[in-house]
């Protein structure tokens, strides 16, 4: 016997609380340049190479949840039957 209601509030937290935290990340990341950027003009450039790198990286780690998200609602591994 499955609980389907447990494994939707579950994804939806998996799924709720990278948002937040790679929302929180991005912001963070994106405010320290912009206070890099100000503090020393002429390292703009690699600040911003860096900069984009790890957003996308903190952007992936948040699609890695909605993936791990998704297979416990469309093939959950913990149900036995």
């Amino acid at each position: 016997m499955s609980d389907t209601g447990l494994i939707a509030l579950a994804c939806g937290l998996i799924i709720g609380l990278g948002a937040i935290g790679a929302c929180l990340g991005i912001g963070t990341m994106g405010g320290r340049f912009i206070d890099g950027a100000v503090r020393q003009p002429e390292m703009m450039e690699p600040l911003q190479v860096k900069m984009f790198l790890l957003a996308g990286l903190i952007d992936a780690n948040f699609l890695i949840g909605v993936g791990v998200a998704m297979m416990f609602v469309f093939a959950n591994p913990f149900t036995t039957g």
